[in-house]
């Protein structure tokens, strides 16, 4: 993998990659002349025992803009410059604009409940140069680069002192509160080790110190045997719909053998794990015939300097459908509670994903 570090006008960062050597002569735009100023911060819940960002300046950040000025297309006009340059790159990664975490944030304000400056990072990260495309449509070699480009960040900004959580995550259509529709992911570094990631955890810590590995990766042994949910299995990679799925078409992909972090991958897990995550992406939309929504969140092991042998690098995948004419949104008991109700059975969505053929290049 080839990378070119590169600055903008507004003192953000731009890192390029590629497959093959990068041209050097390639210079960061950015619509934006001046720095932000984002200086987001943390408030803490005394209730859930839980830090809440805010960062008011986002309502200003662009939203659906018009085919003709996309900011994350390529473009030779000077005069309204995109966020990327022109260049032989196949996917770059810059700081987002409007972030709800800031590495240089200060001064939080003094109410009633403690706060704490919203110390971290937010990345954009452009899948390819083609807005028509999608994740799911890239070639096999694209997914492959993209997960190294996720080791590399993993690595840079888990080294960071004050982060202690990096989460790489796509949300893909409207329907999913996306504002930019060019393929695109994110990258959020936390101060501190968000909620799930926490539970999850715990729950692995205990479970690994009585039965020697992790929960995670004895469920998909368990899912491997049963082989009634299973939308792709390979040598060292499997995407299964859980049999604890919360959500209609939830599903999980992951290595086999459990692999804390994205850099800790062997070239053939990460050949397979592309394949994997192109097999789910292909179904969705195959299923619908059309562009399907979801969140896809990818959990690793924390960089908080500590040793987690109980981690288990896996994306997970939540579409917000019910079926595509009715909107899946929480209810009462699964946003007050937090016990999800579900009304249909695991085994029923694994058998309509497993019917949808694919072809995988």
């Amino acid at each position: 993998m080839y990378t070119l570090k590169l600055l903008k006008p507004d003192g953000r960062q731009l890192w390029l990659y590629s497959e093959a050597p990068l041209q050097e002569d390639m210079v960061a735009p950015s619509p934006f002349a001046e720095p932000s100023g984002a200086n987001p911060h943390l408030r803490w819940h005394p209730l859930r025992g839980e830090w809440v960002a805010y960062a008011s300046f986002r309502q200003n950040r662009t939203f659906l803009p018009p085919p003709e000025y996309n900011p994350l297309a390529v473009t030779t006009d000077l005069a309204n410059p995109t966020e990327l340059p022109q260049g032989n790159w196949q996917i770059a990664v810059f700081d987002n604009r409007f972030p709800s975490l800031e590495l240089n944030s200060h001064q939080p304000p003094d109410i009633i409940i403690p706060t704490i400056p919203a110390t971290g990072k937010c990345e954009v990260v452009v899948f390819t140069q083609d807005a028509q495309s999608s994740l799911g449509n890239l070639p096999l070699s694209q997914i492959e680069l993209l997960i190294e480009v996720w080791a590399a960040r993993t690595e840079e900004i888990g080294e960071l002192p004050e982060i202690r959580y990096v989460l790489p995550f796509e949300n893909r259509g409207t329907a999913m509160g996306v504002t930019l529709n060019h393929p695109h992911g994110q990258i959020y570094a936390y101060p501190v080790i968000p909620p799930v990631p926490a539970r999850m955890q715990l729950q692995a810590r205990e479970y690994f110190s009585e039965h020697g590995c992790g929960p995670l990766e004895a469920m998909i042994n368990r899912e491997l045997q049963d082989d009634k949910r299973i939308i792709y299995r390979g040598e060292h990679a499997v995407a299964f719909v859980p049999a604890c799925a919360r959500y209609p078409y939830e599903v999980w992909v992951a290595p086999i053998k459990a692999t804390l972090t994205f850099s800790a991958l062997t070239e053939e897990q990460r050949v397979d794990l592309a394949r994997a995550l192109k097999t789910v992406l292909m179904k969705y939309d195959a299923l619908w015939n059309r562009p399907f929504p979801y969140l896809m969140a990818w959990y690793q092991a924390p960089t908080d300097g500590e040793s987690h042998p109980e981690a288990h690098l896996h994306a997970e995948f939540y579409p917000p459908y019910r079926t595509m004419d009715k909107l899946k949104y929480l209810a009462g008991t699964e946003l007050a509670a937090g016990l999800f109700v579900m009304d249909a059975l695991p085994e029923d969505k694994a058998l309509e994903l497993q019917n949808v053929i694919v072809d995988i290049e």
